[in-house]
C-alpha cells in the first residue's frame, strides 16, 4: 500500500515540476511556477522518506538541519551581483551529491555489481564529477580568483579529446570487471582532471552559456543517480534539468550567432591588457585624422536627459558590479516624471548567468513589461532619444556588424549605435571580456561618462532633480 502511495506521490510532483517549468517560461507566471515546482519537490522529498530502504531518520533529520543552517545563511549573505558564482556553485553541489550517490552504491554493491547498475553507476560519478570541478573553475572565475580569461595551451583539444576518450574506457573497463576499486578511483581521477579541462579555455564572455550548460550536467548527473536508486522522480525532475540546461545552452549560442562546439572547443573570450583612453579607429583613410573620444560628465548628460523623450536604457555586467541597479530606477522614475518613455533592452547573454539582468533590474522593482528582449526592441533604437548603456560592451558593439574579421562577427547586438545620442557609462576605455574594442564608444552621437556607474547615475539624477 505505501509503495502505491508514494509512486502516486511522485507522479504528482513531477506533474508539478512540468507544470512549474512552463509557468516559468512567463514572468507573469514565474512566482506561481516557482511555487508549484517547490511544492512538488516537497511531496517527493516526503514521499521519498517514506520508503523502506530509508534506515536512519536520524542522519537524514541532521543532514536536513546543517544543510538549511548552511543554505540559509549563504542566501541571507550573498549580494544579488555575485549570484553567477552562487549558481555556478549550486551546480557544483549537485554534481557532487550525484556522484557521492554513485560512489555510495559502488561501495555497498561491490563486488556483485551487474553490468546494469555498473554502467549507471560509472555514468553518474563521471558525470557528477565532471560537473563538480568544472563548476568550481567556473566559480574561481566569475569570483576573481583565478584569471577570467582563456587558459590555453598547444594540442589542448586533442587533450581532451583523449581524457575524455580515456573516462569513457575506465567505464567501460568497469562494466566489464566491475569490482575493482583501484580502477574505480581512476575513474573519479579521471573525471575530475576532465572537469578541469574542460573549462579553463572558456573565457567569461561566454560564462553564462557554461553555467547554464553546467547545469544542464547537473541534471542529468541526477537523472543517472535516479537510475541507481530506481527513484523515478529523481529520474524525471533530473531529466527536465538537463534537457532545459542543453535548450537554454543552444537559445544562447544561437544568440551569439556561434555553435556550442565552438564556445566548448573555441578559447573565445581572450582577456586583453587595459588600454588606453582612446582606441583605435577601425578604418581610418591616410591622412584622415583618427576619431577621438566625446567624454562629458553627470551634469552635462543631465541637460541633454531633459530634452529626451524616449530613452532605452541598456543593462550590462558594468550596472551589476557597481550595484547601480535602484539608482538606475530612480532615474527611469524622475524621467518618466517629465514625460520621458523609458524601456530596458536585455540582450541574451548581458551579464554573467542567464537571465542575469532580469535578475537584477526585477531586485529593483523595475516593471517586466519595461524589460524588452533584443529581437523586439532593435527596430526602436532608431527612433530613440537617448540609448543609456551601462556597463556592456560586446553585446552593443558595431564591430559584430561591420567588422567581419572580429571575433564577435555576425553576432547579434543591441542598436544602440542607431539612437540620436549614445551615454555610455564605464570605468575605463577597457574592452570587456570578448577582449577587442568597441566601435561605437569613437562615434560621433557617443558620450562617453567616466566613473562608478552608480555614482553617475545619482549625480545625473540630482542634476534632472
Amino acid at each position: 500500500m505505501i509503495t502505491h502511495l508514494i509512486e502516486v506521490a511522485y507522479l504528482l510532483a513531477a506533474a508539478s515540476f512540468i507544470l512549474g517549468l512552463k509557468f516559468l517560461s512567463s514572468p507573469k507566471t514565474a512566482t506561481k511556477g516557482m511555487a508549484l515546482s517547490q511544492g512538488g519537490m516537497f511531496l517527493a522529498v516526503v514521499a521519498t522518506l517514506l520508503h523502506n530502504d530509508v534506515i536512519s531518520y536520524g542522519f537524514i533529520l541532521a543532514g536536513i538541519v546543517i544543510g538549511a543552517a548552511i543554505g540559509s545563511l549563504v542566501a541571507t549573505k550573498i549580494q544579488m551581483t555575485d549570484m553567477p558564482q552562487m549558481v555556478a556553485l549550486l551546480n557544483g553541489f549537485g554534481g557532487l551529491s550525484s556522484a557521492l550517490v554513485g560512489a555510495s552504491a559502488f561501495y555497498h554493491l561491490s563486488p556483485n555489481i551487474d553490468g546494469y547498475t555498473m554502467t549507471t553507476i560509472g555514468i553518474t560519478v563521471l558525470i557528477g564529477t565532471v560537473t563538480l570541478t568544472g563548476s568550481a573553475i567556473a566559480f574561481l572565475k566569475l569570483q576573481g580568483l583565478m584569471s577570467g580569461a582563456p587558459i590555453v595551451f598547444p594540442l589542448q583539444n586533442i587533450v581532451n579529446l583523449v581524457v575524455f576518450v580515456a573516462s569513457l574506457s575506465v567505464v567501460g573497463y568497469l562494466i566489464v570487471v566491475p569490482a575493482n576499486l583501484m580502477v574505480f578511483l581512476v575513474l573519479v581521477g579521471v573525471a575530475f582532471f576532465l572537469g578541469i579541462m574542460v573549462v579553463i579555455p572558456i573565457g567569461g564572455a561566454d560564462m553564462p552559456v557554461v553555467i547554464s550548460l553546467l547545469n544542464s550536467y547537473s541534471g542529468i548527473a541526477a537523472a543517472a543517480s535516479g537510475f541507481i536508486l530506481s527513484n523515478n522522480v529523481l529520474i524525471i525532475s533530473g531529466a527536465l534539468v538537463g534537457s532545459a540546461g542543453i535548450i537554454l545552452s543552444q537559445l544562447m549560442c544561437k544568440a551569439m550567432n556561434r555553435s556550442l562546439s565552438n564556445v566548448l572547443f573555441g578559447a573565445f573570450g581572450q582577456v586583453e591588457a587595459p588600454k588606453e583612453a582612446v582606441v583605435a579607429a577601425p578604418a581610418q583613410a591616410e591622412g584622415q585624422e583618427a576619431p577621438k573620444v566625446i567624454s562629458g560628465t553627470p551634469e552635462e548628460a543631465a541637460l541633454i536627459f531633459k530634452k529626451a523623450k524616449s530613452v532605452i536604457i541598456v543593462p550590462g555586467y558594468g550596472m551589476a558590479v557597481a550595484q547601480a541597479q535602484h539608482a538606475v530606477k530612480d532615474l527611469a522614475n524622475i524621467l518618466e516624471k517629465q514625460d520621458t518613455t523609458v524601456k530596458y533592452a536585455v540582450h541574451p547573454v548581458a551579464g554573467r548567468m542567464p537571465g542575469h539582468m532580469n535578475v537584477l533590474l526585477a531586485e529593483a522593482n523595475v516593471p517586466y513589461k519595461q524589460l524588452i528582449d533584443m529581437d523586439d526592441i532593435n527596430d526602436d533604437f532608431e527612433d530613440t532619444d537617448i540609448s543609456l548603456v551601462i556597463g556592456a560592451n560586446d553585446v552593443v558593439n558595431p564591430g559584430a556588424e561591420t567588422d567581419p574579421n572580429s571575433p564577435i562577427a555576425g553576432m547579434p547586438i543591441l542598436w544602440a549605435y542607431k539612437s540620436t545620442q549614445v551615454m555610455v557609462l564605464k570605468r575605463s576605455m577597457r574592452p570587456g571580456f570578448a577582449g577587442i574594442d568597441n566601435e561605437l564608444f569613437i562615434r560621433p552621437n557617443t558620450m562617453m561618462i567616466f566613473g562608478d556607474a552608480k555614482s553617475t547615475i545619482l549625480k545625473i539624477s540630482d542634476a534632472l532633480k
